[in-house]
């Protein structure tokens, strides 16, 4: 049993969807499915996948554009974010208007997610921790086996998650990455929201940010 995984650059805003799936069972999910639903559901097709439900991190429009449309196509729930992205996910309209998006509808998840769930992917476990700051319910999913972790805008290859939106806070979000992401080994891997991936190790060393956390 293995977790595979793709990941797909999605909106002008070039946020990392990732298509992942357990090779046992074939099933899997989109994590932050923030739009190009023609471009998602060509790589979910290539790929043999069946979609059996959406994860969210966190409720910014070019991570949670194409979801609710998507859980209808493909009759699936979605599971994530915290319950305190409601507010994000209820400005829907308004985070379209902003960032010159298509027109978008407020949704709320099947399932909020919080500091220590579990999500299952066909027989994948995946482990859910807080990680605000960025924006106050976001959360991040972690792949013990595979030392994979899905980290959305938290951290970045040399840089870390803005705190300039509504209810961000910037010590709220080093505190998220020293305790929940730099307590994972140095050999995790991570994808983020935006940008390549790296590793925990690489980030504590070199992130001009947070390395002094490492």
């Amino acid at each position: 049993m293995a977790l595979r995984y793709q990941i797909i650059p999605v909106t002008p805003f070039e946020q990392n969807c990732t298509l992942f799936w357990c090779d046992e069972t074939m099933e899997g999910t989109l994590v932050d499915a923030g739009g190009d639903i023609p471009k998602l559901l060509a790589a979910v097709i290539k790929a043999g996948v069946k979609i059996t439900k959406l994860l969210l991190t966190h409720g910014h429009l070019d991570h949670v554009g194409a979801a609710a449309e998507l859980s209808r196509q493909f009759a699936v729930d979605i599971e994530g974010p915290h319950i305190e992205e409601k507010f994000w996910l209820d400005m829907l309209p308004q985070q379209a208007m902003m960032f010159r998006f298509p027109p978008a509808q407020p949704f709320e998840p099947n399932r909020w997610l919080a500091q220590g769930d579990t999500v299952q992917v066909g027989n994948l476990t995946l482990d859910v921790r807080f990680c605000p700051g960025h924006t106050p319910g976001h959360v991040v999913f972690i792949h013990q086996p595979s030392k994979l972790a899905i980290v959305g805008d938290v951290l970045f290859k040399d840089g870390i998650g803005r705190t300039d939106f509504p209810r961000g806070h910037h010590q709220t979000l080093l505190d998220a990455i020293k305790n929940q992401l730099f307590t994972l080994p140095d050999d995790f891997s991570f994808i983020p929201g935006h940008g390549p991936m790296s590793t925990i190790g690489r980030e504590k060393q070199h992130n001009p940010f947070v390395g002094r956390y490492g």
